[in-house]
């Protein structure tokens, strides 16, 4: 699997990123495929009913929580900055983190579309990002498109382009899905209830025009949202019914806690709280069990990240 030359298209807009952006597409495509990713046929006979037992995504989610030491990856951070690396922070090393998973775990970047399982092509973060840290700044969610074999400078440097700009626009304040958000809010609540329905149906059926497709935040790997910049601890958010998004993760920094190693010495502890919501459907809960400890040793060890891994593991035919 070879590293995408993503540097271009990062230099320019958000709009002309998601333009400019060539997926990642299998050698041959059969039928029952989509754009984004290939039809899993091989499942057990369960998974591929309990689409149809529970077809809403928001019934068949699950939810899960965990707490990380902060003290290795605040290291790691100071020492990316040291190198030249301004801005780097938490929240590249945990997309890079959840990416490196992907790649080593790619059950959990699975997606049901149209009641089918399929793997996707490519690793799609999306996240909130505001154009200014205040509470009148405008917002958008905005989509990453990264490679399996992405270090966390990768990560970093995509990340930082794309944000810097979006925030840097003057003019044009508004990226191409926040364009369409705009003029779907125009309509008349009939017209736009029926254009809802119109995309929903194509979406089912894999007629969901693919430029569509690229700008929703709707279809993608997973979802990141951040806590502490609300002042909150993570919450467990929903996933969306519209689009294939599987996992939605929230985090949050703020916590604090005094723990007392064996010998009484009392260490005063910074935590990476986060909470994710999960289809089901996608992965059994071994699976995921397995993917998120996979995720804390990244996240424990995160000079793991600074070269490729290995090998990238496949998803199941």
């Amino acid at each position: 699997m070879e590293r995408q030359n993503t540097e271009t298209a990062f230099e320019k807009t958000h709009k002309a990123a998601v333009a400019d952006y060539t997926p990642m597409l299998p050698k041959r495509r059969r039928f029952g495929d989509r754009s984004e990713g290939r039809r899993i046929r091989s499942l057990e006979p369960m998974a591929v009913v309990a689409p149809f037992i529970m077809p809403d995504r928001v019934g068949a989610q699950n939810l899960f929580q965990d707490s990380i030491n902060l003290a290795a990856m605040e290291r790691y951070v100071h020492k990316k900055r040291d190198e030249g690396h301004m801005g780097f922070g938490l929240m590249h090393v945990l997309i890079a983190a959840y990416v490196r998973t992907i790649s080593q775990r790619p059950g959990i970047n699975r997606f049901l579309s149209g009641l089918r399982i399929y793997a996707r092509h490519n690793i799609e973060v999306v996240m909130a990002v505001k154009k200014a840290m205040t509470l009148e700044a405008e917002e958008t969610m905005m989509k990453f498109f990264f490679d399996h074999r992405a270090t966390a400078i990768d990560v970093y440097r995509q990340m930082t382009e794309k944000i810097d700009a979006y925030q840097g626009k003057k003019e044009e304040k508004e990226n191409a899905f926040d364009k369409l958000a705009r003029v779907l809010g125009y309509m008349p609540t009939f017209q736009l209830r029926a254009a809802i329905s119109l995309l929903r149906w194509l979406d089912f059926h894999n007629w969901l025009p693919e430029r569509l497709r690229r700008l929703s935040p709707f279809h993608a790997s997973v979802v990141f949202s951040s806590m502490g910049s609300l002042g909150i601890l993570p919450i467990f958010h929903h996933l969306y019914d519209f689009g294939n998004v599987p996992v939605f993760v929230t985090f949050s920094t703020m916590r604090k806690s005094v723990e007392t190693d064996r010998d009484g010495t009392i260490h005063r502890v910074r935590h990476l709280d986060f909470a994710v919501t999960s289809d089901e459907r996608i992965c059994d809960g071994f699976y995921y069990a397995s993917a998120f400890h996979e995720m804390r040793k990244y996240l424990k060890n995160p000079e793991l990240l600074d070269n490729p891994p290995e090998t990238v593991v496949a998803d199941i035919d």
